[in-house]
């Protein structure tokens, strides 16, 4: 039975995206008026949670992710004498209004590399040729490499008017090569009826280290940055301890020990320590249930202590014990 009713929830669960340009030097202030905002909604019925983008190159305003598990929960929410209440607060840290996007289907979150949010306004006579139109849009796209995926949203009435397309590739060249190409310019114009829309990138590139649920399907990164950070160290210490051991027998000078060190850490973190060591390790810790016991934190905190306690042990007798660095 709960089982069946968590999948009725994920099935109905809605999502709003909230782009907002914060003026130079408020950052600090907005970010901390934004997760009082968010705590706010944890109080709503519906609330599955919140997550919170700051600017990147790639993503020039602050992203907002809301998610609740119906349109109704999250238009109460998006609606609601709270919220404006904050909203009237925070207005002295907006550099302009804010884009809003709400989708609604299974999806409970966005993909955590580069996802493109494209809303568009549709005469209610024009639906049939602006889905021909979205369909071939689709198939080019397909083509090009680093795609992922796409997910059109119909409009929700009494929420949002516009259609939203996302759809998501697995880095920042790979979109930027779609969004400049010849093909993705010719489609635009074949839809020119269509032109009337808007555009913007949600980068979470960092987040591809939290990709992983355990039967492989996508998931957001951790919502607290101080369970990221832990869980970072968790797959930091152990890779970068193996390879300065793997390293020592060339003698490489500082410099550039530290560059080879590093570049190989990154790509080992990426595709082997975080996704078959951390996540199947840390999941429950890093992604929680709305309603986690306290226990379950502290229960997550002495698996990380724990982990970091072995690691430290072995190191401690590979190196001094049994072997000393050349």
């Amino acid at each position: 039975m709960n089982a069946e009713k968590t999948q009725k929830n994920i099935a109905a669960a809605a999502t709003a995206i909230i782009g907002q340009a914060v003026l130079p030097g408020a950052e600090r202030d907005f970010e901390s008026w934004q997760r009082d905002l968010n705590a706010a909604a944890a109080y709503y019925p519906g609330f599955l949670g919140a997550e919170v983008s700051p600017p990147t190159p790639l993503q020039t305003d602050w992203v907002v992710v809301y998610r609740f598990d119906s349109v109704a929960h999250l238009q109460a929410w998006i609606n609601s004498a709270t919220r404006q209440t904050y909203l009237d607060v925070g207005s002295k840290y907006f550099a302009g209004p804010a884009t809003q996007q709400v989708v609604s289907s299974g999806t409970q979150m966005l993909d955590p590399l580069v996802t493109v949010v494209v809303t568009h306004r549709v005469h209610p006579d024009q639906v049939d040729d602006f889905l021909d139109w979205q369909h071939r849009m689709v198939e080019e796209e397909g083509k090009f490499e680093g795609f992922r995926g796409t997910e059109l949203f119909r409009p929700i009435e009494g929420l949002q008017e516009e259609w939203t397309t996302l759809y998501r590739y697995d880095s920042a060249e790979h979109l930027d090569a779609w969004l400049t190409s010849p093909q993705r310019h010719r489609i635009l114009a074949e839809g020119a009826r269509f032109s009337d829309f808007r555009l913007h990138t949600i980068d979470n590139s960092f987040g591809s280290w939290f990709a992983f649920e355990g039967n492989g399907t996508q998931a957001p990164p951790p919502p607290s940055e101080t369970r990221t950070s832990l869980a970072v160290w968790v797959g930091l210490y152990p890779t970068v301890v193996l390879l300065t051991l793997a390293l020592s027998p060339l003698h490489l000078k500082l410099w550039i020990g530290l560059l080879v060190g590093n570049l190989l850490s990154s790509f080992l973190m990426s595709f082997l320590t975080m996704p078959f060591y951390v996540n199947p390790l840390l999941g429950r810790w890093l992604r929680p249930p709305p309603d986690e016991p306290v226990r379950e934190n502290l229960r997550g905190l002495a698996v990380v202590v724990a982990a970091i306690v072995v690691w430290a042990v072995v190191f401690y007798f590979v190196t001094v014990r049994w072997w000393t660095l050349p």
